[in-house]
């Protein structure tokens, strides 16, 4: 009988990914739940409506709703991504990010709790490998000077409301592993990057705005330095943890690709270059430099090791490939 995956937040971008990912594999009936906010896209989901794959549109906020996926399907794993992400909206709405991603994760813990066990370490007959994988951010662990790692046992300092509420949820699904014994694994991933990426976001923007011929806006001077993760290498470590990680365990999942986002913006514009040249100049000469937003981290970079050394995961993409696929997407995204 195949397992039954809840993945929430299934039409944005990473969850689109991994939902497209976990389809090709063929193990598992997925249901994918997404409230179809405005960085969802339904477009991203390559997956059959069959009898292997159910889309329910509505809200991690609605418990009610959550519950009853929970039992009507026997849902006996979660991928968990859905979450207000971006850190501009949170600064100017934090309430939603508070809701979401605070509240939202409760619901669904508290289904699973229900759903899974009768009591505190008392998992229910046909639960007994059921998992709750809960898709985190290194931005947590706040920022980074110019050395140094994030590793699982750096301390949580987040600086940005989207931060914050983040590490919010981490605690609480901390917080069912060692209140209740509920099956619980974490992951905190540095930057994504790669297809189906929301326009707002970074690269995607910098690669719209060229083509454009529109100014490429960068926070600053451009030296906040990212570790970028090719999207697909995060799919698959997220795969490996749900399957095997250790419970109540958190691993972190990083690229090993620490650039500034300067470099980001030349590297993008030199390629840009020579798929789709201007008809005078480089894209490099669109490159503006904006206000730096509040609270802005100067450097994020994660330590991998536990996840390599642990479940044998390793990123197949150094950014200098992945950028290249990721171009050649948004290309034929922004082009048609």
């Amino acid at each position: 009988m195949k397992k039954t995956v809840l993945i929430t937040g299934g039409a944005g971008f990473i969850g689109s990914n991994y939902l497209n990912y976990k389809s090709e594999l063929g193990e598992a009936k997925l249901i994918n739940l997404d409230s179809l906010t405005y960085a969802a896209n339904l477009y991203n989901i390559e997956v059959d409506q069959d009898e292997n794959y159910l889309f329910i549109e509505g809200d991690i906020c609605n418990y009610d709703l959550v519950e009853q996926i929970f039992s009507e399907h026997k849902i006996d794993k979660v991928v968990h991504f859905a979450a207000e992400s971006h850190v501009d909206n949170s600064i100017s709405g934090p309430k939603a990010f508070v809701d979401t991603n605070i509240t939202g994760t409760f619901n669904l813990l508290q289904a699973a709790y229900k759903t899974w066990m009768s009591e505190p370490n008392k998992i229910n007959k046909g639960y007994e490998n059921a998992r709750f994988l809960h898709v985190s951010t290194d931005e947590v662990y706040g920022t980074l000077g110019e050395t140094g790692l994030f590793t699982e046992e750096t301390p949580y300092a987040p600086n940005s409301p989207y931060s914050a509420s983040k590490a919010s949820s981490d605690m609480l699904v901390r917080s069912y592993f060692h209140t209740y014994g509920l099956p619980v694994v974490t992951t905190n991933c540095s930057n994504n990057y790669g297809p189906r990426q929301h326009d707002e976001k970074l690269i995607p923007t910098i690669i719209r705005k060229a083509i454009n011929e529109e100014n490429i806006p960068i926070y600053g001077d451009g030296k906040n330095i990212r570790d970028w993760l090719y999207v697909l290498d995060h799919c698959k470590g997220i795969d490996i943890v749900l399957e095997s990680g250790r419970l109540g365990e958190t691993y972190n999942i990083g690229g090993k690709n620490e650039r500034e986002n300067i470099y980001i913006a030349k590297t993008i514009c030199d390629i840009l270059d020579k798929k789709h040249p201007r008809k005078e100049g480089s894209y490099q000469d669109l490159i503006s430099f904006v206000t730096d937003r509040p609270g802005h981290d100067f450097r994020y970079a994660i330590d991998a090791s536990k996840i390599e050394s642990e479940l044998s995961w390793k990123a197949d993409e150094n950014f200098e490939s992945g950028i290249e696929k990721t171009i050649d997407w948004y290309l034929k995204k922004y082009k048609n």
